[in-house]
Protein backbone atom coordinates (compact mmCIF):
# COMPACT_ATOMS: atom_id res chain seq x y z
CA UNK A 1 0.00 0.00 0.00
CA UNK A 2 1.18 3.54 -1.00
CA UNK A 3 2.06 6.06 1.43
CA UNK A 4 -0.24 8.67 2.20
CA UNK A 5 0.07 12.10 3.13
CA UNK A 6 -2.05 13.87 5.67
CA UNK A 7 -2.59 17.65 6.89
CA UNK A 8 -1.53 18.86 10.49
CA UNK A 9 -2.27 21.66 11.94
CA UNK A 10 0.03 24.04 14.30
CA UNK A 11 -0.25 27.47 15.69
CA UNK A 12 2.94 28.99 16.31
CA UNK A 13 2.99 27.88 20.11
CA UNK A 14 1.74 24.28 19.58
CA UNK A 15 4.74 23.75 17.20
CA UNK A 16 7.42 25.18 19.96
CA UNK A 17 5.27 22.99 22.28
CA UNK A 18 5.67 20.06 20.31
CA UNK A 19 9.73 20.46 19.70
CA UNK A 20 9.92 21.35 23.20
CA UNK A 21 8.56 17.83 23.99
CA UNK A 22 11.19 15.98 21.88
CA UNK A 23 9.34 16.26 18.52
CA UNK A 24 8.38 11.90 19.41
CA UNK A 25 3.96 12.46 19.60
CA UNK A 26 1.79 14.64 17.45
CA UNK A 27 -1.59 14.88 18.33
CA UNK A 28 -5.37 15.73 17.20
CA UNK A 29 -9.39 16.64 18.97
CA UNK A 30 -10.83 13.21 19.92
CA UNK A 31 -13.71 14.34 17.51
CA UNK A 32 -11.44 14.00 14.45
CA UNK A 33 -10.14 9.90 15.71
CA UNK A 34 -12.35 8.26 12.85
CA UNK A 35 -9.77 10.08 10.70
CA UNK A 36 -7.06 9.98 11.95
CA UNK A 37 -7.89 6.02 12.00
CA UNK A 38 -6.77 5.36 8.51
CA UNK A 39 -3.70 6.99 9.54
CA UNK A 40 -0.65 3.91 9.15
CA UNK A 41 2.89 3.66 10.02
CA UNK A 42 5.00 5.00 7.86
CA UNK A 43 2.61 7.92 6.27
CA UNK A 44 3.91 11.47 6.39
CA UNK A 45 2.33 14.23 8.32
CA UNK A 46 3.05 17.34 6.54
CA UNK A 47 2.74 20.34 9.36
CA UNK A 48 1.51 24.12 8.96
CA UNK A 49 1.11 26.71 10.70
CA UNK A 50 -2.11 28.35 10.41
CA UNK A 51 -1.76 31.92 11.41
CA UNK A 52 1.10 32.16 8.96
CA UNK A 53 -0.21 29.92 6.04
CA UNK A 54 2.89 27.90 6.29
CA UNK A 55 3.88 24.47 5.87
CA UNK A 56 6.90 24.13 8.11
CA UNK A 57 8.02 20.65 8.66
CA UNK A 58 7.95 16.82 8.01
CA UNK A 59 6.59 13.57 10.64
CA UNK A 60 7.06 10.45 9.72
CA UNK A 61 4.31 8.28 11.59
CA UNK A 62 5.64 5.27 13.48
CA UNK A 63 2.36 4.16 15.00
CA UNK A 64 -1.30 3.65 15.16
CA UNK A 65 -2.85 6.34 16.97
CA UNK A 66 -3.89 5.92 20.33
CA UNK A 67 -5.38 7.68 23.49
CA UNK A 68 -3.15 9.21 26.22
CA UNK A 69 -3.86 12.56 28.20
CA UNK A 70 -0.52 13.41 29.56
CA UNK A 71 -0.02 17.18 28.91
CA UNK A 72 1.83 18.30 26.28
CA UNK A 73 -0.11 21.10 24.38
CA UNK A 74 -0.59 23.83 27.09
CA UNK A 75 -4.28 25.08 25.99
CA UNK A 76 -5.78 21.40 24.69
CA UNK A 77 -5.03 17.67 25.21
CA UNK A 78 -4.96 16.50 21.59
CA UNK A 79 -5.63 13.22 23.05
CA UNK A 80 -5.61 11.21 19.87
CA UNK A 81 -1.76 10.58 19.50
CA UNK A 82 0.67 9.01 17.14
CA UNK A 83 4.20 8.30 17.66
CA UNK A 84 6.50 10.45 15.39
CA UNK A 85 9.78 11.33 13.81
CA UNK A 86 10.47 14.16 12.70
CA UNK A 87 11.79 14.17 9.12
CA UNK A 88 12.02 17.96 7.84
CA UNK A 89 11.73 20.86 10.11
CA UNK A 90 12.34 24.56 8.96
CA UNK A 91 11.83 27.83 11.29
CA UNK A 92 9.04 30.26 10.98
CA UNK A 93 10.91 32.79 8.58
CA UNK A 94 12.09 29.52 6.28
CA UNK A 95 8.39 27.80 6.25
CA UNK A 96 7.08 27.57 3.09
CA UNK A 97 4.04 30.35 2.40
CA UNK A 98 0.72 27.51 0.78
CA UNK A 99 0.19 30.48 -1.55
CA UNK A 100 3.35 30.08 -3.02
CA UNK A 101 2.44 26.42 -4.18
CA UNK A 102 -0.86 27.32 -5.77
CA UNK A 103 -0.43 26.94 -9.25
CA UNK A 104 0.89 23.49 -8.53
CA UNK A 105 -0.84 21.90 -6.01
CA UNK A 106 -4.45 20.30 -6.87
CA UNK A 107 -6.54 21.57 -4.21
CA UNK A 108 -6.33 24.92 -6.05
CA UNK A 109 -7.82 23.61 -8.88
CA UNK A 110 -11.56 24.79 -9.93
CA UNK A 111 -12.37 26.88 -7.08
CA UNK A 112 -15.47 28.68 -7.40
CA UNK A 113 -14.21 31.48 -5.30
CA UNK A 114 -10.50 33.00 -4.15
CA UNK A 115 -10.56 31.54 -0.65
CA UNK A 116 -12.44 28.58 -1.19
CA UNK A 117 -8.56 26.50 -0.49
CA UNK A 118 -9.00 27.98 3.12
CA UNK A 119 -11.61 24.95 3.70
CA UNK A 120 -9.06 22.32 3.47
CA UNK A 121 -7.11 24.00 5.95
CA UNK A 122 -9.72 23.80 8.67
CA UNK A 123 -9.09 20.81 10.41
CA UNK A 124 -6.39 18.05 10.97
CA UNK A 125 -5.50 15.62 9.81
CA UNK A 126 -6.84 15.62 6.79
CA UNK A 127 -5.56 13.63 3.66
CA UNK A 128 -3.70 15.37 1.19
CA UNK A 129 -4.26 13.83 -2.66
CA UNK A 130 -1.25 11.61 -3.50
CA UNK A 131 0.47 14.34 -6.04
CA UNK A 132 0.02 17.39 -3.99
CA UNK A 133 1.57 15.75 -0.79
CA UNK A 134 4.73 14.83 -3.00
CA UNK A 135 4.76 18.44 -4.01
CA UNK A 136 4.19 19.50 -0.53
CA UNK A 137 6.91 17.14 0.37
CA UNK A 138 9.65 17.71 -2.24
CA UNK A 139 9.25 21.44 -1.42
CA UNK A 140 9.80 21.07 2.54
CA UNK A 141 13.29 18.98 1.57
CA UNK A 142 14.14 21.46 -0.49
CA UNK A 143 13.90 24.51 1.48
CA UNK A 144 15.95 22.43 4.28
CA UNK A 145 18.68 22.58 1.70
CA UNK A 146 18.12 26.16 0.55
CA UNK A 147 16.69 28.33 2.75
CA UNK A 148 14.96 31.42 1.32
CA UNK A 149 14.59 33.93 5.33
CA UNK A 150 10.27 35.86 4.49
CA UNK A 151 9.25 37.95 7.00
CA UNK A 152 5.63 37.05 9.02
CA UNK A 153 3.68 38.58 11.37
CA UNK A 154 4.40 37.38 14.71
CA UNK A 155 0.80 38.42 16.32
CA UNK A 156 -0.46 35.69 13.88
CA UNK A 157 2.10 32.79 14.46
CA UNK A 158 0.88 33.35 17.93
CA UNK A 159 -2.70 33.24 17.29
CA UNK A 160 -4.54 30.56 18.82
CA UNK A 161 -6.80 28.72 16.13
CA UNK A 162 -10.37 30.28 16.61
CA UNK A 163 -13.10 27.24 17.25
CA UNK A 164 -16.79 27.22 18.14
CA UNK A 165 -18.46 24.46 19.96
CA UNK A 166 -21.55 23.55 18.40
CA UNK A 167 -24.21 20.77 18.91
CA UNK A 168 -22.76 19.31 15.77
CA UNK A 169 -19.41 18.78 17.70
CA UNK A 170 -16.33 21.76 17.32
CA UNK A 171 -16.03 23.61 14.72
CA UNK A 172 -12.67 25.28 13.57
CA UNK A 173 -12.74 28.91 11.75
CA UNK A 174 -10.74 29.39 8.66
CA UNK A 175 -7.43 31.57 8.93
CA UNK A 176 -8.48 33.74 6.20
CA UNK A 177 -11.70 34.91 8.65
CA UNK A 178 -9.79 37.76 10.41
CA UNK A 179 -9.16 39.68 7.35
CA UNK A 180 -12.56 39.22 6.23
CA UNK A 181 -13.62 40.90 9.95
CA UNK A 182 -12.14 44.37 9.46
CA UNK A 183 -14.41 46.91 8.74
CA UNK A 184 -14.30 48.59 6.06
CA UNK A 185 -13.85 52.51 6.31
CA UNK A 186 -16.59 53.53 3.68
CA UNK A 187 -19.09 51.43 6.09
CA UNK A 188 -21.84 52.75 6.92
CA UNK A 189 -24.57 50.72 7.87
CA UNK A 190 -24.37 49.01 10.97
CA UNK A 191 -25.54 45.93 12.91
CA UNK A 192 -27.75 47.95 15.10
CA UNK A 193 -29.33 49.41 12.16
CA UNK A 194 -30.56 46.18 10.69
CA UNK A 195 -31.25 44.61 13.44
CA UNK A 196 -33.79 47.50 14.37
CA UNK A 197 -34.94 47.35 10.71
CA UNK A 198 -35.74 43.87 10.54
CA UNK A 199 -38.14 44.27 14.18
CA UNK A 200 -39.81 47.60 13.03
CA UNK A 201 -40.47 45.34 10.19
CA UNK A 202 -41.79 42.84 11.51
CA UNK A 203 -43.65 45.06 13.99
CA UNK A 204 -45.23 46.92 10.48
CA UNK A 205 -45.92 43.55 9.40
CA UNK A 206 -48.45 42.98 12.72
CA UNK A 207 -46.25 40.26 13.93
CA UNK A 208 -44.89 39.71 17.21
CA UNK A 209 -40.95 40.27 17.33
CA UNK A 210 -37.56 38.80 19.59
CA UNK A 211 -34.49 40.39 20.17
CA UNK A 212 -31.29 38.64 20.97
CA UNK A 213 -31.54 38.57 24.89
CA UNK A 214 -28.37 40.26 24.92
CA UNK A 215 -28.98 42.53 22.75
CA UNK A 216 -32.05 43.71 24.48
CA UNK A 217 -30.14 46.61 25.99
CA UNK A 218 -29.38 47.95 22.59
CA UNK A 219 -30.27 50.96 20.71
CA UNK A 220 -29.83 52.60 17.27
CA UNK A 221 -30.28 56.24 16.47
CA UNK A 222 -31.80 57.23 19.61
CA UNK A 223 -34.22 54.23 19.21
CA UNK A 224 -34.12 51.35 21.85
CA UNK A 225 -34.97 48.13 21.02
CA UNK A 226 -37.17 47.86 23.94
CA UNK A 227 -39.66 49.88 22.65
CA UNK A 228 -40.36 48.83 19.24
CA UNK A 229 -44.24 47.74 19.19
CA UNK A 230 -44.64 44.22 19.52
CA UNK A 231 -41.48 43.14 21.39
CA UNK A 232 -42.14 39.90 23.32
CA UNK A 233 -40.71 39.84 26.51
CA UNK A 234 -40.38 36.08 26.59
CA UNK A 235 -40.12 33.33 24.18
CA UNK A 236 -43.30 30.40 23.89
CA UNK A 237 -42.17 27.64 25.90
CA UNK A 238 -42.73 25.02 23.02
CA UNK A 239 -39.49 23.86 22.91
CA UNK A 240 -36.76 21.81 25.45
CA UNK A 241 -34.48 23.99 27.75
CA UNK A 242 -31.66 23.73 25.08
CA UNK A 243 -33.53 24.63 22.11
CA UNK A 244 -34.67 27.90 23.91
CA UNK A 245 -31.15 28.60 24.96
CA UNK A 246 -30.10 28.49 21.51
CA UNK A 247 -33.26 30.52 19.56
CA UNK A 248 -33.00 33.18 22.45
CA UNK A 249 -29.61 34.12 20.88
CA UNK A 250 -30.62 34.44 17.67
CA UNK A 251 -30.38 38.12 16.21
CA UNK A 252 -34.10 38.91 15.40
CA UNK A 253 -37.34 36.34 15.39
CA UNK A 254 -40.65 37.10 14.40
CA UNK A 255 -43.74 35.69 15.34
CA UNK A 256 -46.99 34.98 14.65
CA UNK A 257 -48.88 34.15 17.60
CA UNK A 258 -47.12 31.69 19.24
CA UNK A 259 -45.31 29.76 16.70
CA UNK A 260 -41.45 31.59 15.06
CA UNK A 261 -42.13 32.42 11.19
CA UNK A 262 -38.73 33.38 10.42
CA UNK A 263 -35.13 33.72 12.21
CA UNK A 264 -32.78 36.16 11.26
CA UNK A 265 -28.67 36.73 11.91
CA UNK A 266 -27.04 39.71 11.13
CA UNK A 267 -23.57 39.18 10.14
CA UNK A 268 -21.36 42.58 9.91
CA UNK A 269 -18.16 42.38 10.99
CA UNK A 270 -18.62 39.47 13.43
CA UNK A 271 -17.72 36.14 12.30
CA UNK A 272 -20.28 34.54 10.24
CA UNK A 273 -19.73 31.18 12.38
CA UNK A 274 -21.44 31.99 14.89
CA UNK A 275 -24.46 32.88 13.10
CA UNK A 276 -24.48 29.75 11.30
CA UNK A 277 -23.68 27.58 14.33
CA UNK A 278 -26.78 28.61 16.17
CA UNK A 279 -28.99 28.54 12.83
CA UNK A 280 -27.25 24.95 12.54
CA UNK A 281 -27.94 23.71 16.00
CA UNK A 282 -31.39 25.15 15.87
CA UNK A 283 -32.11 22.30 12.89
CA UNK A 284 -30.01 19.55 14.59
CA UNK A 285 -32.07 20.38 17.75
CA UNK A 286 -35.37 20.69 15.90
CA UNK A 287 -35.47 19.12 12.60
CA UNK A 288 -39.10 18.96 11.82
CA UNK A 289 -39.77 23.21 12.49
CA UNK A 290 -40.99 24.68 10.50
CA UNK A 291 -39.81 28.61 9.78
CA UNK A 292 -37.98 30.35 7.15
CA UNK A 293 -33.68 30.69 8.21
CA UNK A 294 -32.41 34.26 6.59
CA UNK A 295 -28.89 35.35 7.02
CA UNK A 296 -28.44 38.58 6.99
CA UNK A 297 -25.54 40.69 5.94
CA UNK A 298 -23.12 43.18 3.70
CA UNK A 299 -23.39 42.74 -0.46
CA UNK A 300 -19.52 42.34 0.06
CA UNK A 301 -19.58 39.20 2.53
CA UNK A 302 -22.36 37.63 -0.17
CA UNK A 303 -19.02 35.21 -1.45
CA UNK A 304 -18.29 34.56 2.18
CA UNK A 305 -21.48 33.34 3.49
CA UNK A 306 -22.24 31.23 0.49
CA UNK A 307 -18.93 29.14 0.82
CA UNK A 308 -19.07 29.08 4.45
CA UNK A 309 -22.72 27.91 4.61
CA UNK A 310 -22.33 25.03 1.55
CA UNK A 311 -19.11 23.76 4.05
CA UNK A 312 -19.98 19.97 4.97
CA UNK A 313 -20.54 20.60 7.97
CA UNK A 314 -23.72 22.22 7.68
CA UNK A 315 -24.26 20.97 4.53
CA UNK A 316 -24.74 17.40 5.76
CA UNK A 317 -27.52 18.47 8.10
CA UNK A 318 -30.81 17.46 7.49
CA UNK A 319 -32.06 19.11 6.55
CA UNK A 320 -29.18 20.37 4.40
CA UNK A 321 -28.92 24.25 5.87
CA UNK A 322 -28.27 25.83 2.61
CA UNK A 323 -31.30 24.24 1.64
CA UNK A 324 -33.81 25.94 4.28
CA UNK A 325 -31.67 29.37 4.71
CA UNK A 326 -31.47 32.03 2.42
CA UNK A 327 -29.17 35.11 2.09
CA UNK A 328 -30.63 38.79 2.26
CA UNK A 329 -28.00 41.35 1.37
CA UNK A 330 -28.10 44.42 3.10
CA UNK A 331 -28.91 46.78 0.02
CA UNK A 332 -31.59 44.75 -1.28
CA UNK A 333 -33.30 44.44 2.33
CA UNK A 334 -33.09 48.78 2.80
CA UNK A 335 -34.11 48.94 -1.30
CA UNK A 336 -37.36 47.47 -0.46
CA UNK A 337 -38.60 48.68 3.05
CA UNK A 338 -37.87 51.96 1.57
CA UNK A 339 -39.89 51.52 -2.15
CA UNK A 340 -42.57 49.93 0.28
CA UNK A 341 -42.79 52.91 2.73
CA UNK A 342 -46.23 53.14 4.32
CA UNK A 343 -47.81 50.41 2.56
CA UNK A 344 -45.84 47.35 4.41
CA UNK A 345 -48.66 47.28 6.75
CA UNK A 346 -50.95 45.75 3.97
CA UNK A 347 -47.93 43.34 2.85
CA UNK A 348 -47.72 39.92 3.89
CA UNK A 349 -44.98 38.30 5.88
CA UNK A 350 -43.72 35.79 2.86
CA UNK A 351 -42.32 39.13 0.54
CA UNK A 352 -39.20 38.65 2.70
CA UNK A 353 -38.78 35.33 1.05
CA UNK A 354 -38.79 37.33 -2.16
CA UNK A 355 -36.36 39.40 -1.80
CA UNK A 356 -33.55 36.35 -0.84
CA UNK A 357 -31.22 34.67 -2.48
CA UNK A 358 -31.12 30.70 -2.15
CA UNK A 359 -27.76 29.45 -0.60
CA UNK A 360 -28.43 26.42 -2.70
CA UNK A 361 -25.19 25.50 -4.56
CA UNK A 362 -25.62 26.47 -8.90
CA UNK A 363 -24.11 23.14 -10.55
CA UNK A 364 -25.72 24.35 -13.86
Amino acid sequence: MSRKYWLDLFTGTTWEEFLEHGAKISGFRESRKKTAQRISPGDYLLCYLTGISRFVGILEVKSKCYFDATQIWKDEQFPIRFDVELVEKLDAKTAIPVLSLKDELELFKGLKSRNAWTGFFRGSPAEFSSNDGEIIFNAIKKAVKNPVELEYDERKYRRKTKTYESKIGVVTVPEDLDEDLKKSPHEETTHEEIQLLLLKLGSDLGLDVWVARNDRNRKHNGINFQDVPNLRRELPRQFDDATNKTIELIDVLWLQGDAIIAAFEVEHTTAIYSGLLRMSDLVSMQPNIKLDLFMVAPDERREKVFYEINRPTFARLKPPLPKICRFIPYSELKKEVEQIGSRMRYMKPEFISEIAESCEPDYS
